[in-house]
């Protein structure tokens, strides 16, 4: 993969997270790099006023810069934007949003120098990972304070992970060798500018949901047959007549999951005459959901393969100031799809409380010796305070702007806290698609000798090789975080 000159896709980034060397950057790349650079060089030996080359910022920006004190205008831009707070984000996102910056800037538009984008490259290559704090970003001229923070170690300043733990990023260049880099003209504009904190947070958020949309659907499965519920609502036919794409997938997926399933058979002798919505509507409510990822995914790849720096250097003679940097684009469907992941909670909290009420041959709360045993009554409240606290967390950050910059930056898009908000809804998910789980497969057992589908006997064995059936009170707490492990560890089978 050439950094600045290929399409990239969501997944491609997760794969050069994993081995930096399979992105690198090529002659024409080189030669676009080359060209930004001296296009910068001539508007400051020309004297022309460009905004951020040789003006201040933001409602400084009124403000000539001299010549000679153009470098040290990046180098101050850098150390007075890195005022981030809080916990450090994950080492994994800082690496996304290294390999998006030097993806954008490869394609030669934000006048950085050759020198600066091949010393972040071999940074990801030696594994020199600045540490970045999670707070601070208002999503406007993208995510400045974090941006800051992740080109500190460029310059010899601010901390780098090692074995797990934040050091001094002069300690780590020393053990390899490096020096600090100097800035030129408009680099630090361009390496702050841009939106690759939110970008990090919706890559790294595809990458959970699309695992644990595809497991939904299996543990709804598991859940049916437990449930000896109805494969009719997903029938191909009541799906054509409302054909959303979501739904139609997860409609197709249900039937497959189920093939061959004792269970449902047996439906077909009871005299129910419809499940409930969290059992029917499956393929309404995954589907939907399923939507949310889809819009998420291409407004992500669209901004992976864009550039967001201000100005835009498309010749020493032709720049433009604009908005490219603004987080709007991502902060709207980050919203839309921390809704959707929180939706797959609320609909499996309500399949787990089904199984629970003791219903068409299943016992109360899942065992046969209640009243002396508790059984799976608490689980229950665990997944009802994560789904409480999920709803809590899909507020749209997008719907709040507070004026930033002495008015210059009027209307800020805050999708750093969206991107933030959409991994927590995530993370809370895998917990309640834990506790369906653990019901689930207790469930079956009390369906035997019926045998349930081939998928679902397999996840089934899965979480039986983790987590034995439950016959008295034990902790059943670390049961569920056994099961968690395993989500996270994408141990289940889900195609």
């Amino acid at each position: 993969m050439i950094y600045g000159i290929d399409t990239f896709t969501f997944h491609n980034i997760l794969e050069i997270a994993k081995n930096p060397a399979l992105a690198q950057l090529s002659d024409q790349s080189r030669q676009q790099i080359l060209q930004s650079q001296r296009n910068v060089r001539e508007i400051v030996e020309s004297n022309r006023t460009v905004y951020g080359i040789n003006t201040g910022f933001g409602p400084l920006c009124d403000v000539k810069i001299s010549e000679e004190e153009t470098a040290q205008l990046q180098h101050n831009l850098i150390i007075s934007h890195a005022v981030g707070v809080g916990k450090p984000i994950d080492r994994e996102l800082s690496k996304i949003m290294m390999i998006a910056k030097v993806h954008a800037l490869s394609r030669g538009f934000s006048g950085v120098t050759l020198e600066v984008i091949e010393r972040m490259i071999l940074m990801l290559e030696k594994d020199i990972i600045p540490c970045v704090p999670e707070q601070g970003s208002v999503g406007a001229s993208g995510d400045l304070a974090p941006l800051a923070h992740m080109v500190l170690p460029l310059l010899g300043l601010g901390q780098v992970w090692e074995n797990g733990v934040p050091v001094p990023t002069a300690d780590a260049l020393n053990r390899h060798g490096l020096q600090p880099l100097k800035l030129g003209p408009k680099e630090g504009l361009g390496l702050i500018n841009g939106t690759q904190f939110i970008l990090a947070h919706a890559i790294k958020g595809l990458e959970k949901m699309e695992y644990l949309l595809d497991l939904a659907d299996v543990t709804a499965a598991m859940s049916l047959e437990t449930y000896r519920g109805s494969a009719s609502p997903f029938r191909k036919e009541l799906h054509e007549i409302r054909p959303f794409a979501g739904s139609q997938k997860v409609a197709a997926r249900m039937i497959r999951l189920l093939e061959n399933s004792d269970n449902l058979k047996s439906h077909e002798f009871c005299d129910r005459v419809q499940d409930p919505y969290s059992f029917r509507c499956i393929p309404q409510v995954h589907g939907a959901s399923r939507n949310a990822f889809e819009h998420l995914k291409d407004l992500a790849e669209t901004e992976l393969n864009s550039v967001t720096d201000n100005p835009i250097v498309l010749s020493a003679e032709e720049t433009i100031s604009g908005g490219n940097f603004h987080g709007q684009l991502l902060a709207l469907p980050l919203d839309y799809a921390t809704l959707a992941a929180a939706e797959l909670g609320n609909i499996s909290d309500r399949r787990s409380y089904l199984l629970l009420e003791g219903k068409f041959g299943l016992p109360r709360l899942l065992t046969e010796s209640s009243g002396l045993n508790s059984g799976f009554m608490i689980p229950q409240y665990t997944t009802a305070a994560l789904v409480t606290e999920n709803k809590t967390l899909c507020f749209p950050a997008s719907a709040d702007s507070i004026p930033t910059s002495l008015g210059q930056e009027d209307h800020v898009s805050m999708g750093s806290i969206s991107g933030r908000k959409f991994n927590q809804v995530l993370d809370n998910l895998v917990n309640i698609l834990a506790v369906e789980l653990m019901f689930a497969a207790q469930g079956l057992e009390f369906r035997r000798p019926a045998v349930c589908s081939p998928i679902v006997e397999e996840n089934h064995s899965i979480l039986r090789s983790k987590v034995p059936m439950l016959e008295d009170d034990r902790l059943i707490g670390e049961d569920m975080l056994q099961i968690a492990q395993l989500i996270r560890d994408r141990k289940f089978i889900v195609n």
